[in-house]
């Protein structure tokens, strides 16, 4: 059985995930931006948080942490790579190491950029991979810490993921990231129809968290800047593909 996955909206734009086992009772929490949404979901389905997996640094991932482990006993676990600046971990691991959710395993990935050390989880049974700020539904994390480059190689990790792969991100963006990615191919018909349907969703206020990959290999223009189509329409024919994300992150950060 997959991964049971609940969305958690938290504070005014970030989202937490739970991760429900089914067969054991365990259920993992994905970041913890604040304590209060996430006890009040595993209330209404009466579960229990047995892991929380720290995905970067940033309080507004981690500002809830010892208050949830305080309250329910959960495993903490981040990256070795970061835990000098996490709250305490009862396990700190690496790119390559496997995290047991009840009957699942999940492959750590190391997708440094936005910040250096930060990670994602992946899930291949249960089809999902926990991103956070690195892969983000039509977007992706500004690079605070990291170099270009590196978050270029991040994201081509990211990429090469199964298409029917779940992504949770952390953010509640992807209508201005869709704005954006209008701005670099306007004509991209599953872009401009990924827009409305982001559009019409917000304004049910419904999540427009997680997305499918095979829907950002489609519209999201960071994980399109190798295909000569972007590097056309940003002027850059004959660029690198990371020497196009480059251009192409240079802008959002601007927009």
């Amino acid at each position: 059985m997959p991964l049971d996955i609940v969305t958690v909206p938290c504070l005014k734009d970030n989202y937490a995930f739970l991760a429900h086992d089914v067969a054991t009772g365990a259920t993992a929490v994905v970041d913890v931006p604040e304590a209060a949404p996430i006890l009040n979901a595993l209330r209404e389905r009466g579960w229990r948080a047995s892991h929380i997996l720290i995905t970067h640094h940033h309080d507004d991932h981690i500002a809830g942490v010892k208050a949830l482990a305080a309250a329910t006993g959960a495993r903490v676990i981040g990256a070795a790579a970061d835990a000098h600046r996490l709250p305490p971990l009862d396990e700190a691991v690496a790119e390559g190491d496997i995290v047991r959710i009840g009957m699942d395993e999940g492959r750590v990935i190391d997708v440094s950029g936005h910040t250096v050390g930060h990670v994602a989880f992946h899930f291949p049974a249960s089809k999902v991979v926990f991103t956070a700020d690195s892969l983000m539904a039509l977007g992706c994390g500004r690079v605070f810490e990291g170099t270009m480059p590196q978050m270029w190689r991040s994201l081509s990790k990211l990429s090469r993921l199964p298409p029917d792969t779940r992504v949770c991100s952390g953010h509640e963006y992807t209508a201005a990231n869709a704005r954006f990615a209008l701005s670099i191919e306007p004509g991209n018909a599953a872009l401009i129809s990924r827009a409305e349907a982001v559009d019409a969703a917000r304004q049910e206020g419904r999540p427009t968290v997680p997305s499918l990959l095979s829907e950002e290999l489609a519209t999201n223009p960071f994980l399109r800047a190798g295909l000569p189509e972007v590097k056309r329409a940003v002027g850059m024919p004959d660029a690198s593909d990371a020497e196009v994300f480059v251009e192409i992150r240079s802008r959002k950060d601007k927009f």
